[in-house]
């Protein structure tokens, strides 16, 4: 596989959940524990991409790289190309993940099969999805659903992001899982492209791809990781890490 580049894209302005990055999970800020099960993966170095010193410093001195970017970003893929292009101007890294800072469980193995699909060179970003299996998520505005159409065992072509329950009908429903591997020129064409009619009616940014073409390949894994977005999640993080710490 190319050279690898893993951003983790972190702010403190969270709407529900301000200064999340740094709230500290079983004796670590999340963001350094997120920062770990990235390493862990071992596909490519590591970068947190951030507005906040706070955050910086934070990485930093837990031994890992950070870089200062702008505060005036509209979304995060927006924030990992100003922080690759800082870091990467020779154009190096032909592909580059994009790892949100708030998945404190994400198994390092899950996010080394994000990148897989681009094995298939007709396939622009790859990314990642699991079986829904509470039933109470089926409904849930806030669990994405992939609709795609399979193309290899554990692997499908995405057809479409939703908040809605999609496909209708008997028959599993896919949680999709916010982590994307973007080859490098993909990136740069998505971040240039403006936000789309189903993007801004979903607040999907990963339409913006699809309606212009671009091909989206998911990898399927046995299990979605909890995004912490609210008080709630973080508690139940700091349940789930304080029983299982690695």
């Amino acid at each position: 596989m190319a050279d690898v580049l893993i951003l983790i894209p972190a702010r403190m302005a969270s709407t529900r959940l301000p200064g999340k990055p740094l709230a500290d999970i079983a004796g670590e800020p999340m963001i350094v524990r997120v920062m770990r099960r990235a390493q862990g993966a071992q596909i490519g170095p590591v970068v947190v991409a951030t507005d906040s010193e706070a955050i910086a410093a934070c990485v930093e001195k837990s031994g890992g790289r950070a870089v200062m970017t702008r505060a005036d970003h509209v979304s995060g893929s927006d924030r990992v190309f100003e922080a690759l292009s800082m870091i990467d101007p020779e154009g190096k890294a032909k592909i580059v993940v994009n790892l949100q800072g708030d998945v404190p469980t994400l198994p390092p193995g899950d996010l080394a099969q994000a990148i897989e699909p681009l094995r298939d060179a007709a396939v622009h970003i790859g990314t990642l999805a699991a079986e829904i299996r509470r039933s109470q998520e089926r409904a849930d505005p806030n669990v994405v659903k992939v609709v795609g159409t399979p193309v290899a065992p554990n692997r499908l072509r995405a057809l479409y992001f939703t908040r809605a329950v999609a496909p209708w009908g008997t028959g599993p429903l896919l949680h999709h899982i916010g982590v994307y591997a973007y080859r490098r020129e993909a990136l740069t064409r998505f971040v240039e492209l403006p936000p789309s009619s189903l993007e801004q009616r979903e607040k999907l940014e990963q339409l913006r791809a699809l309606e212009a073409g671009m091909r989206i390949d998911v990898a399927v894994v046995d299990s979605a990781p909890l995004g912490v977005d609210t008080p709630d999640d973080l508690e139940r993080a700091r349940t789930i890490l304080t029983a299982s710490p690695s």
